[in-house]
């Protein structure tokens, strides 16, 4: 209850939900002595894969003994997801006391929800001075909360692609502005580029940071992988080949963020991190509403033997790699689908193939998530669509034969109401 209560009061010290700007996050972080400027971090940014990525790197660091604090956003299930300190959550007394101290320390200045978030997750990171701190930076980086950092030991830039357009400017809507967004002012250290959409971006890309000094670490020029039968992939770089067991994560798409991961943790030169630590630590990542299976409780009972997906993306980027994966399973699959306002839900689905039946729902406790049936309504042309009040009526009204699967998609926010009521 009270972490709740001053959350609240938290969200309601700045009129905007986003106000892209640096100033209020630097002037909080002074008067708490700018902890930022104690803290070892790498920090991610992109469009898609960042936590897939961060939770594939933070696993090999893991196997190696070390220590990490992790920041990402949005949370799934709960808020302290985002406040992840050497190996652990905080609990809602420790986030409470954090949350508390960081309310004092502003003073009721204007501050946007995101960051006094963000100034509090590096306030308490200070207390782990040796911990590695795996940063995600949220809907663009440049003016980004989490970019106050004047050292890093290194930049990673997931797959880039168009999302967020709503808050650029209708003239600059393009991909080219948001990678100036992202990459622009990356800090000189080690920058790994993953693997993108199309060479187009890539070259966008290079001569966005042409300048920067970092040592550049591209796909495919710096490193590369390549599948193998048996489960197995190769990763090569500039320190040899690596032959690898395929991750512990569903779709192809996520040996691309694994690679990106493992490139990473090879060009930190100060840490000892061994190719058994790579091998053993590619296994055992833990990865929430990710193309994940949900194998038991309350929704996984309504559809007994057939399996159950639930995955957060949300633009046509992450419906691209999802469509690759769905359309490696021989079985029908049936997508049930909820969504915020401000994504193109046309485009989102177009990139779906053979879908035997889509069921659209709202999200509950989203105000700026689209009304289901309004969605059902925009994409009517969509074979077989139908809305439904709720996730548990969608999956009780589809038919299903051996072997089928239920995918729900379309929303983070979605995800993370699929995991509660579950």
């Amino acid at each position: 209850m009270k972490l709740r209560k001053i959350v609240k009061r938290l969200q309601e010290l700045h009129p905007k939900e986003i106000d892209l700007s640096l100033d209020r996050t630097k002037n909080l972080c002074q008067k708490l002595g700018n902890p930022q400027d104690q803290i070892n971090c790498i920090s991610v940014v992109g469009t898609n894969g960042k936590y897939s990525t961060i939770q594939a790197l933070y696993a090999i660091l893991k196997e190696a003994n070390y220590k990490c604090n992790i920041y990402t956003s949005p949370h799934i299930q709960k808020i302290n997801e985002r406040f992840f300190y050497n190996n652990k959550s905080l609990t809602d007394d420790e986030l409470t006391n954090l949350l508390s101290e960081i309310e004092e320390a502003n003073n009721g200045e204007q501050i946007t929800f995101f960051e006094i978030l963000t100034v509090a997750y590096f306030h308490y990171a200070k207390n782990y001075p040796k911990n590695i701190n795996l940063i995600e930076s949220g809907l663009f980086h440049r003016f980004d909360a989490t970019n106050i950092l004047k050292k890093n030991l290194a930049s990673i830039i997931t797959s880039i692609g168009l999302d967020h357009l709503d808050w650029l400017p209708k003239k600059e809507q393009t991909v080219q502005k948001i990678i100036f967004e992202k990459t622009s002012t990356l800090l000189n250290s080690n920058i790994v580029v993953a693997k993108q959409n199309s060479n187009e971006i890539d070259n966008y890309i290079q001569d966005t940071i042409k300048n920067n000094q970092s040592k550049k670490n591209f796909f495919n020029k710096s490193y590369s992988f390549t599948f193998k039968e048996n489960d197995f992939f190769y990763f090569e770089d500039e320190f040899g080949g690596l032959k690898l067991p395929k991750p512990n994560l569903l779709g192809k798409f996520q040996v691309e963020n694994v690679s990106t991961a493992i490139a990473t943790a090879r060009q930190l030169k100060d840490y000892k991190i061994t190719d058994d630590h790579i091998k053993n630590g590619i296994t055992k990542i833990e990865s929430i509403a990710r193309l994940q299976e949900i194998k038991s409780g309350k929704l996984k009972d309504l559809v007994k033997n057939n399996q159950l997906f639930v995955d957060g993306s949300h633009n046509p980027l992450g419906a691209k790699v999802l469509n690759q994966y769905l359309q490696s399973l021989n079985c029908k699959k049936h997508i049930i689908l909820g969504m915020m306002a401000n994504k193109d839900h046309n485009e989102y689905m177009g990139c779906f193939k053979d879908i035997k039946t889509l069921t659209t729902v709202n999200i509950s406790n989203q105000p700026n998530a689209i009304n289901g049936i309004k969605l059902k309504e925009k994409i009517n042309n969509f074979p077989n669509i139908k809305y439904k009040n709720s996730v548990e009526e969608a999956i009780s009204s589809i038919r299903l034969q051996e072997n089928d699967i239920i995918l729900i998609t379309g929303s983070l926010y979605l995800a993370g109401e699929v995991l509660n009521l579950n």
